[in-house]
């Protein structure tokens, strides 16, 4: 286990504060709310924005880079774009000093109840299992498998949506999901605009032009959404090329998200 090093006086922060320290080579935000001190990684788990330059209110500390929101005293994740927690680390109060002890999870001993009481909502959500049910020919039980109890969800047609438009293509574009949030690139917002115009090869058919943009520039599953992108669109009849052309400005923040997807994270 790590030990406990000293990283700063008392003095240093002002309470309400924060302090950015060097613990073992490791950058961690120091924090001094009602009279107690909390530690966790410098590192927003979104995008790797410092969190120690973002605003501190209450017991969050919201990243400076796109809003994701952190509870100081357990580094769980509270708020989009983040879904994942940040690591928590001990402090004590020693010789006026501040001591930090690295932590090598966010489920830690002395941490765990703290961690289920301030969790995310924003997981995803598995079916609920199905009870067994006697085999027809009375020799055991059968257990139901999962494509028996979940009903997949079928995709739309082209013939079902009409003619290519922005609406359709717009339509389409909701089956492209978000491998981290699990939420379609539409209602997340990250499709800023669609055109269509006549391909200049195959005139009878479309050329479609996506203008995207992901969550942060960095987004790692930025080549991922992408392709599908192309995929969900030009697999489509009367779709001659996909064009994805990836926009930052403006940068994406939560308020582009849909009721629809505010209500699947779990945020009110």
């Amino acid at each position: 286990m790590a030990e406990f090093l000293r990283v700063a006086s008392v003095a240093e922060i002002p309470d309400p504060g924060k302090l950015l320290v060097d613990v073992d080579g490791e950058l961690v935000a120091l924090f001094h709310v009602e009279g107690r001190f909390y530690a966790i990684d410098d590192v927003c788990t979104h995008d790797g924005g410092p969190l120690v330059d973002g605003e501190l209110s209450g017991y969050k500390i919201a990243c400076p880079r796109h809003g994701a929101k952190f509870d100081i005293r357990t580094g769980a994740a509270l708020t989009m774009p983040a879904v994942r927690p940040t690591r928590a680390h001990e402090v004590k109060v020693e010789n006026d000093g501040l001591w930090v002890r690295l932590g090598t999870d966010v489920g830690q001993p002395g941490r765990a109840a703290d961690f289920q009481s301030y969790a995310p909502t924003n997981t995803k959500v598995f079916p609920p299992a199905v009870a067994p049910t006697a085999s027809p020919s009375g020799a055991g039980t059968a257990i139901p498998s999962v494509a028996a109890t979940v009903t997949p969800a079928t995709p739309a047609t082209p013939s079902a949506i009409g003619a290519a438009s922005e609406d359709a293509v717009r339509e389409w574009l909701k089956s492209v999901i978000d491998p981290e949030l699990f939420v379609n690139i539409v209602d997340l917002g990250l499709i800023y605009g669609v055109t269509l115009s006549p391909a200049a090869d195959a005139p009878e058919k479309q050329h479609v032009a996506i203008d995207m943009t992901m969550t942060s520039p960095a987004c790692p599953a930025g080549p991922q959404l992408i392709a599908d992108t192309k995929r969900a669109v030009g697999s489509r009849e009367g779709i001659a090329a996909v064009e994805v052309r990836i926009v930052m400005d403006p940068p994406w923040t939560p308020d582009r998200m849909t009721d629809a997807a505010r209500d699947q994270l779990g945020i009110f």
